[in-house]
């Protein structure tokens, strides 16, 4: 078990870890706890009853926070020709093509947050598969980051947009903002969280859909909700 810091065990005193709370106190909860030198994030784990492993059980969307996520989010373009005009004019990072699959494949270059595609360019991207993958970077037509419209994909993405998918463990991890949003703010952007991911439910989903919901902050213990209120 890794040793907790004072902080930590200072948190747990503040609150019951079983019982399941309403949203609203479970982020004031959060907000009151977190107590780091730093803004923490505060971070969503779902636990969901579906098999992730079939294709017909997967959760996987994106959606824009109604205020962000207190992070601004490096953003790589693959695009050519107009696109890429575009990309550059609506406040890409980076934008290129091959030279730029080069760079990741060959330096290892990870200096960049979420990648947007347009549909031409997935070939290249495709070969970037393995590397992009497990790091949870690939472009997805579901997420929105597969798109001619690269202006409004740079937009959102720079607006606080979050994508959320299933782990192996069939739980999604989500940062809603940091601790310096207040209560309220957090809320918003949980509620508008919940909404999206109880609406991308599976048709092929059986039983009890929220099996759990926890929400924590980056150095804090976790802090159950209550799942059943939430629909």
């Amino acid at each position: 078990m890794p040793k907790r810091g004072k902080n930590y065990k200072e948190a747990l005193k503040a609150y019951d870890k079983q019982t399941a709370y309403d949203v609203p106190e479970a982020m004031e909860i959060i907000t009151k706890t977190a107590k780091a030198k730093f803004d923490e994030t505060i971070e969503v784990h779902i636990r969901l009853g579906v098999d992730g492993r079939h294709a017909d059980q997967q959760v996987r969307g994106a959606i824009v926070l109604p205020h962000g996520t207190g992070k601004t989010k490096k953003v790589l373009v693959f695009a050519k020709g107009p696109k890429q005009a575009e990309a550059e004019a609506a406040g890409a990072d980076f934008v290129g093509a091959e030279e730029m699959a080069q760079k990741i494949q060959s330096e290892g270059w990870f200096d960049f947050d979420v990648v947007i595609a347009t549909p031409d360019m997935m070939g290249v991207v495709g070969r970037l598969g393995k590397i992009l993958g497990p790091k949870g970077l690939m472009p997805n037509p579901k997420s929105g980051t597969v798109t001619m419209d690269v202006e409004k994909a740079i937009q959102e993405v720079k607006a606080g947009k979050v994508e959320y998918r299933l782990d192996k463990s069939n739980i999604i991890h989500t940062p809603i903002g940091k601790a310096s949003f207040g209560k309220e703010k957090l809320e918003e952007n949980f509620n508008a969280l919940m909404g999206a991911v109880i609406k991308a439910k599976p048709a092929a989903a059986k039983g009890q859909y929220l099996r759990s919901v926890t929400v924590a902050a980056t150095m804090g213990p976790g802090v159950k909700i209550n799942a059943q209120k939430l629909g």
